[in-house]
């Protein structure tokens, strides 16, 4: 198995994170009983001083280099990452796709009906370049913006419909998608440190969504129980 994570700010994480990517990587060792590899073109944590994504501190120093792969990137969303995945999954044979997007792009960039078409390239790329590939898709997840923002929470939550939609229609036996369940329990004052980022709790939250989808639908690992920080 080749994992390759897929997000925004929320997955690439800044300067001091463990990281809901660093959390999966601790479940998968403890409960996936196979040779698996995490892959994808980047692997820094975005520094806020500089403005860029040049940091390599993560909270924990002995997270191994060659599990910080990823394809994320502060402020990217499903319109930036669509016209990637199809050389990133060509070059790091990829062939599972944990995937949390979308809070930029409707709070920037797209509409809901937009962005759900991006969802769809991004499948159709992912595709091109590995017609077995298999993906897990996070909803956007509770934010603050959506708190007091109608408007920004209707288009969450249209957005979300469509993705469900979008799931059920492309997924086929020889490249399945699953849609993975909203985090439970997820409370922006306890699992965020800022409204929007995951906080040490909300990073176990996100990576057992994931977890419990590939687990629950694959057979992949096992159940999340959350070890450690």
């Amino acid at each position: 198995m080749r994992v390759m994570f897929v997000g925004d700010s929320m997955t690439i994480g800044s300067a001091g994170d463990f990281t809901w990517r660093y959390r999966m990587w601790q479940h998968l060792n403890r409960t996936f009983g196979g040779p698996y590899r995490i892959v994808g073109p980047r692997g820094a944590l975005y520094d806020a001083a500089a403005g860029a994504a040049v940091s390599y501190a993560y909270r924990d120093p002995d997270f191994p280099e060659n599990a910080r792969r990823h394809l994320a990137g502060w402020g990217e969303g499903w319109c930036h990452m669509a016209p990637l995945i199809g050389e990133a999954v060509r070059a790091s044979k990829a062939d599972t796709l944990l995937v949390s997007l979308g809070l930029i792009d409707l709070g920037f960039y797209t509409n809901a009906e937009q962005t759900a078409a991006n969802v769809r390239r991004f499948v159709a790329e992912a595709r091109a370049a590995r017609p077995s590939v298999r993906a897990v898709l996070l909803p956007v997840i509770p934010n603050t913006r959506a708190l007091c923002d109608a408007p920004f929470a209707a288009e969450c939550e249209r957005f979300n419909e469509l993705l469900a939609k979008a799931v059920a229609d492309l997924s086929t036996p020889a490249s399945p998608l699953l849609l993975a369940s909203h985090p439970a329990d997820y409370d922006l004052d306890r699992d965020t440190y800022d409204g929007t980022h995951p906080s040490a709790s909300g990073e176990h939250l996100l990576a057992a969504a994931f977890a419990d989808a590939m687990h629950q639908a694959w057979d992949v690992g096992g159940p999340y129980m959350a070890a450690g920080n």
